[in-house]
């Protein structure tokens, strides 16, 4: 999953930055409002984590924009303001959850999947399966047929984004988009080399395959043999 850190605090950033990265979540940062919504308007983010005192436009400011243009990705609002107007009026401005800060990391990362799975409304719990194959979104592992697979906080994110989207079948823009963040380079094929390396960890040895290759289109997970690979 992509999200949008706004947090004008050095500190700050690079430390929420950091911890979320180490989970697996690919992470762009922007300084200030105007960079804010800048970049929502270029790129397709999964959820917003914005501080409410920034330079050039302030949170309630950039919630209200991105309400009044349609834009209904989840806003998670951080800040130091811990009065309840001040709370009310965040919520009101259009923030899907309000966090004050200081704050425990461990309590942001569980709103942070709170609200993935609000915005994925068939999700009910911290499991995902398809077939053999569960991933549980809280502790970020992976299993199939009761068998641990070891992955890379990159191997999970990219397993997660093609079991959330399990069926479809995924280009490697949509892919990018998502799982990598704004330092991605797309004339790489480093997408190929991670479905290679996660088609041996979760298919080598296990029945049916999942992740299947469509030449020239993209990539999709799916337990039907109908989708087999063309290479």
């Amino acid at each position: 999953m992509r999200l949008l850190l706004v947090e004008d605090e050095p500190r700050v950033a690079h430390f929420v930055a950091k911890g979320l990265r180490e989970q697996s979540y690919a992470v762009d940062v922007a300084v200030d409002g105007e960079d804010a919504l800048y970049r929502v308007s270029i790129n397709d983010y999964d959820l917003v984590i914005l501080d409410v005192m920034l330079p050039k436009k302030d949170g309630f400011a950039v919630c209200r924009e991105l309400r009044q243009q349609n834009i209904h990705l989840p806003v998670l609002m951080l800040t130091a303001r811990d009065a309840v107007d001040d709370r009310v009026q965040g919520l009101d401005s259009g923030a899907d959850d309000y966090l004050v800060k200081p704050f425990e990391f461990k309590e942001l990362l569980a709103r942070v999947r709170a609200l993935l799975r609000r915005k994925q409304t068939s999700l009910r719990s911290d499991i995902l399966q398809i077939a053999d194959l569960t991933l549980n979104t809280a502790n970020h592992t992976a299993a199939r047929n009761g068998q641990s697979i070891p992955l890379t906080a990159k191997e999970y994110a990219l397993l997660e984004f093609f079991v959330l989207r399990a069926g479809q079948l995924l280009g490697r823009e949509e892919i990018a988009e998502h799982v990598w963040d704004d330092h991605f380079d797309p004339a790489s094929n480093v997408i190929d080399v991670y479905v290679r390396r996660l088609r041996r960890k979760i298919d080598d040895g296990f029945s049916p395959s999942l992740i299947h290759t469509r030449r020239g289109e993209g990539y999709l997970l799916s337990a039907n043999s109908e989708d087999d690979d063309v290479q």
